[in-house]
């Protein structure tokens, strides 16, 4: 080797060295962002993710969704903006939901079952694995996506590092119960007779017909946003949703999913769900995040549950001035709490 590459490599060594070395303490070579939309093959149909980060050894966060059928995808960027720093972010439009509705449309009904819900979960978790090579994938979900979120890690807890739920949702029934007393309270309180003579005309529930729903809805909406005072979450539509076909897709998506989940006669597969009636035993850290206003998912009911369950390590937050719907205040608290748990993970490991 002559003197002259002697002396390059030398010189390149030297910056090398530089580089991974400041002040004495080592650093780790920056890894590449990533960024992808794409369909993967799930439970038999094909089912969209997207997958966003700033750094790929950042832990994993997979987002479940409320609904069911309300996918968050185009909103992704504003609801967690800044979250892809911290954690590669995955959204995942479940089945009957989003892109993954536009690709499979409603022949999917007869498979829309919760366990088959729960098995989806669990096969996008397998996938991100292996795609972007971790042990444990960390989890968050809101509304429904708390409920989806629970089962999943109670049936697979070595696929997952810790759940996060936020505006959980115990039963919907018995939400349904405990919001329309609440109401009507609120309303006889305030001496708001129309609202208590169209409350009292439907009936105290259970109800055997979806048609009560709305109506009641709208009270119910009345009524939350005379209680909730913290900024609700932004919500902007990303370019990449924004056509008006994607538009439809989704309110199509949202109204499929919520008839065959609900049921023509509120008998549907969400109506039976109970998380208080299955097994309490936890095997990740549980977190459970409520709005103290909420009237579609009273606090309450979450923190009865979550009382009752046993987990390596739980915690249960009030978030004040929030309703069903999530807060500022309520992601950030969500985002710390992730934080917090990704950082456990690490001493952990090392």
């Amino acid at each position: 080797m002559n003197s002259r590459r002697i002396f390059i490599l030398q010189a390149l060594c030297a910056a090398v060295i530089s580089l991974v070395w400041v002040a004495g303490v080592p650093v780790r070579a920056a890894s590449s962002s990533i960024e992808e939309g794409r369909y993967i093959r799930i439970g038999g149909i094909e089912q969209w993710i997207s997958i966003k980060g700033a750094d790929r050894n950042n832990p994993v966060l997979l987002v479940l969704h409320g609904g069911p059928g309300n996918a968050w995808s185009p909103y992704a960027a504003s609801m967690f903006a800044g979250w892809d720093r911290d954690f590669t972010v995955v959204q995942w439009d479940q089945r009957g939901a989003g892109r993954t509705f536009g690709k499979s449309g409603p022949a999917v009904a007869d498979t829309m079952t919760i366990e088959r819900m729960v098995q989806d979960g669990i096969e996008v978790a397998l996938f991100l694995k292996t795609h972007l090579g971790k042990d444990r994938i960390m989890l968050t979900g809101g509304s429904w996506g708390s409920t989806l979120g629970l089962q999943m890690v109670q049936s697979r807890p070595d696929l997952f590092a810790t759940m996060v739920g936020f505006a959980p949702v115990v039963s919907v029934q018995a939400s349904i119960r405990a919001g329309y007393d609440k109401v009507l309270y609120m309303a006889r309180s305030a001496g708001d007779q129309t609202a208590i003579d169209a409350l009292t005309s439907l009936g105290a529930p259970p109800w055997q017909t979806i048609r009560k729903w709305p109506l009641f809805r709208t009270w119910l909406r009345t009524y939350q946003s005379r209680i909730v005072t913290a900024p609700l979450a932004p919500r902007a539509i990303s370019s990449a949703y924004a056509s008006a076909q994607e538009e439809a897709m989704n309110e199509a998506a949202d109204e499929f999913s919520f008839i065959h989940f609900w049921g023509m006669t509120l008998s549907g597969p969400l109506m039976q769900v109970d998380l208080a009636s299955r097994s309490l035993d936890y095997g990740v850290p549980v977190h459970l995040v409520a709005g103290a206003e909420d009237l579609t998912a009273p606090p309450e009911l979450a923190k009865r549950f979550f009382d009752g369950i046993r987990a390596p390590r739980k915690q249960f937050h009030l978030v004040p001035g929030t309703g069903h719907e999530p807060s500022v205040p309520q992601l950030a608290l969500v985002h710390k709490i992730l934080l917090d748990e990704a950082g456990m993970l690490s001493k952990k490991r090392q």
